[in-house]
């Protein structure tokens, strides 16, 4: 079985699945990052989101981000999952999942592989406000 489980979705995330993927019998922790649209930024209401992504290197560097995630901590499996296209307030963006013997590993690990997906792949984000629209940059 494949230690990582790496996909982009125009549908709905199966977190469920996700998480399903991570589980093994020699891990004690299970943890789970869910990045889902709010309703606001700063103090302008949002009505949606966009992501649009060059998806194959955007699975290339997904993949990469697991490869590191699998190579400094000692995590049994990892899956990232990101939405594009349109996303409604309350959708879940982006899912990541990771299994460790212990906590502490499976923390760092979402943590690591969120902050570098938002530096490092290439798929971006639109906000889309009662009065505009604009693209936002990545930010840790």
């Amino acid at each position: 079985m494949s230690r990582t489980d790496i996909q982009l979705y125009f549908e709905k995330i199966p977190t469920s699945e996700v998480e399903a993927f991570v589980q093994d019998p020699s891990c004690g922790a299970v943890v789970t990052f869910v990045g889902n649209v709010r309703d606001h930024t700063a103090d302008k209401e949002v009505l949606r989101l966009e992501f649009e992504a060059y998806e194959p290197m955007a699975l290339k560097e997904l993949q990469k981000i697991a490869d590191q995630v699998l190579s400094r901590w000692p995590v049994k499996r990892i899956a990232i999952h990101h939405r594009l296209g349109n996303l409604k307030i309350g959708d879940a963006a982006v899912v990541i999942s990771a299994s460790a013997p212990h906590r502490t590993a499976a923390f760092e690990a979402c943590q690591f592989a969120i902050d570098t997906l938002k530096q490092t792949v290439p798929i971006w984000k639109k906000e889309i406000f009662v009065d505009g629209e604009v693209w936002v940059a990545a930010h840790p």
